[in-house]
């Protein structure tokens, strides 16, 4: 694997920037929307138990590979799969795609998290049916396709300016502001009577509520939280200085979006037990159940669903500029498109896949997509999260542990013998052995379960992606 070098291309400006750039890509809807909710649906701490294990043994490797690999290529996901091995391409795209088909969904529920600041500020939490107006608002074919539409702007606006000026910039404002919007948050919500029986449901495991689709839920949450298996992490990597020490801003990043995650349930579940709510509501957790909370605090419970929902939104405004950018890079580095061109193009494609979403909630319902069983919204979703990422990983690891030179992996990870990586053989190791292995496992007993959901037909479409994509990618 030689080092390719590349005087144009874009790096950050500085450590810090890049530190708070990738945490805020890993750090977002996946740790304030999406874990609470898969949190109660999977049993409490048994699923932040087994989601925490696959974090520390295997997403924290993969995230060291990814930033390798794109630093050592100075390319995006696809170039970088074929600098090294041109048969690894489809991984590459998978990898694109993976980002692309999350953008189909991503921004609609970013666009509800910046409707719902406003939605506070002007009396949802005065009304007594806040279910229903969350049903009736993603129901209505225009009003969130106008907010998906100006969350979108927004990361089309952040993408255009470049890394430094643009990514970098936003990450130095956007995730200190998140992590402080939180901690007030929780400084109310653990404080109320009765909700030491929410620190209960995230420390005391119930084990009797896993299952194999538990499993896969907690890996494709970790995947999906710290935006591996996407391109992501390898398309940051491609912008890093040669100087940077790969393993110990890995390490800190990973800290950092699980505390994240740990926190955004600390804001959650002892409110929510206080005023005896149900942890597994479901996808609509932080827009039914969170508002309900703040409806029972009186006029301060207005002025922390602001500050809630703005969280929301700096936390998915985070990520999915990442991954806008992991498709932007693709066509600047492998179409040759000028970045605002580039930008231009993926956010037209994106403001169509978003609105099919959107509607799928209301006029769409009941459209399958391809006969699949599923809507536009879950389509995506379910695709990504369940499939995609997952078996990302596994490629990837595979790719690290058998295709890519040993040396020339410890070479990348210690900067050329200038920084000390103690662990290299225990993380090769687990990159050619363990992962690839464990990601089968994980992967063989989730499909057991969507099998028993009904969800074949769209796990062997989502197989014969993967598939044609490893025939066709060459052409590319």
């Amino acid at each position: 694997m030689n080092k390719i070098e590349s005087k144009e291309r874009e790096q950050w400006g500085t450590r810090i920037g890049f530190i708070l750039a990738a945490a805020g890509s890993a750090v977002g809807l996946g740790n304030i929307w999406r874990f609470p909710y898969m949190t109660g649906e999977n049993g409490g701490s048994a699923f932040i138990l087994i989601y925490l294990i696959f974090v520390i043994i295997i997403c924290l490797s993969i995230m060291i590979a990814e930033f390798a690999i794109g630093r050592r290529s100075r390319l995006s996901a696809v170039g970088a799969y074929k600098s090294i091995s041109p048969n690894w391409t489809f991984a590459g795209v998978l990898g694109v795609l993976s980002a692309f088909l999350i953008m189909g969904f991503y921004p609609v529920v970013g666009g509800w998290s910046l409707a719902y600041i406003f939605k506070s500020i002007s009396g949802l939490l005065s009304s007594t049916a806040i279910s229903d107006a969350f049903g009736d608002f993603i129901g209505n074919p225009i009003e969130p396709i106008i907010w998906m539409a100006i969350y979108l702007s927004f990361n089309l606006f952040i993408v255009a300016k470049g890394i430094s000026e643009g990514i970098e910039k936003a990450g130095r404002i956007l995730m200190p502001t998140l992590f402080i919007l939180l901690f007030i948050i929780i400084g109310r919500s653990v404080t109320l009577p009765g909700s030491s029986a929410g620190m209960d449901f995230l420390l005391n495991p119930d084990f009797s509520k896993v299952t194999g689709q538990t499993f896969l839920a907690a890996l494709g949450q970790a995947f999906f939280s710290l935006s591996l298996g996407m391109g992501c992490m390898m398309t940051y990597g491609s912008y890093l200085s040669s100087k940077e020490n790969i393993p110990k801003n890995a390490l800190l990043i990973t800290m950092l979006d699980t505390v994240c995650a740990i926190l955004a349930g600390l804001a959650i579940f002892p409110a929510l037990f206080a005023f005896g709510l149900e942890p597994t509501e479901g996808p609509g957790l932080v827009f039914v159940v969170v508002p309900t909370i703040f409806s029972k605090m009186g006029s301060i419970g207005v002025i922390l669903s602001i500050i809630f929902f703005i969280a929301l939104t700096v936390a998915a405004l985070t990520s999915s500029v990442s991954l806008l950018e992991v498709v932007v890079a693709y066509l600047i580095d492998e179409k040759k498109l000028a970045r605002k061109i580039a930008v231009g193009i993926s956010g037209g494609v994106m403001v169509i896949t978003s609105m099919l979403s959107s509607l799928s909630m209301g006029i769409l319902q009941d459209f399958h997509v391809l006969g699949l069983g599923v809507g536009f919204f879950d389509f995506f979703d379910i695709l990504t999260d369940k499939i995609f990422l997952a078996i990302g990983g596994m490629l990837l690891a595979i790719f690290v542990g058998w295709n890519v030179n040993k040396e020339d992996l410890k070479d990348e990870l210690t900067n050329g013998g200038e920084i000390d990586f103690p662990l290299f053989n225990l993380w090769y190791i687990l990159m050619k052995w363990i992962i690839p292995i464990a990601i089968i496992i994980v992967a063989s007993m989730g499909m057991v379960s969507m099998i028993k959901n009904g969800l074949l037909p769209l796990m062997l479409f989502g197989i014969g992606i993967i598939i044609a994509s490893a025939i066709f990618s060459k052409k590319l």
